[in-house]
């Protein structure tokens, strides 16, 4: 990884953040991350984007209300996190670059559903990458 500060905080320069891949085409933001205990302390193996992860990190009626759509919204009721390895990070600044393409992601539930039921209903949304 190229542009990484130290020390890294997770609160400050990764939660929140924008994520885009390494064309700057938004991916999503950061819900949460994945740690790892090893000899030297913790160490980020993962950054999560998705509602339900969301929810959990904030807790309470608002985190509940997340949940809820994220469970309506995922096809197989079962919501799992966008989980992007943190070795694809190239660089940690305003916003996180990613070493790669959006397309190589799984894509997030939330936004499929929002693009199957939602974008497909407007006229003309189709003809969008004529």
């Amino acid at each position: 990884m190229t542009g990484q500060p130290d020390p890294l905080r997770i609160d400050f320069h990764l939660l929140d953040r924008q994520i885009v891949d390494l064309n700057g085409v938004p991916v999503g933001k950061v819900d949460e991350v994945e740690l790892e205990q090893t000899e030297d302390g913790l160490r980020v193996t993962a950054l999560l984007v998705g509602m339900d992860v969301l929810g959990r990190r904030a807790g309470g009626w608002l985190g509940s209300a997340l949940r809820r759509v994220a469970r309506r919204a995922h096809p197989d009721r079962q919501p799992t996190p966008l989980r992007i390895p943190y070795e694809h990070v190239a660089e940690v600044g305003s916003h996180i670059t990613l070493s790669l393409r959006r397309e190589v992601l799984t894509e997030a539930p939330l936004e499929q559903w929002l693009r199957d039921h939602l974008i497909a209903r407007i006229p003309g949304a189709t003809d969008a990458g004529q």
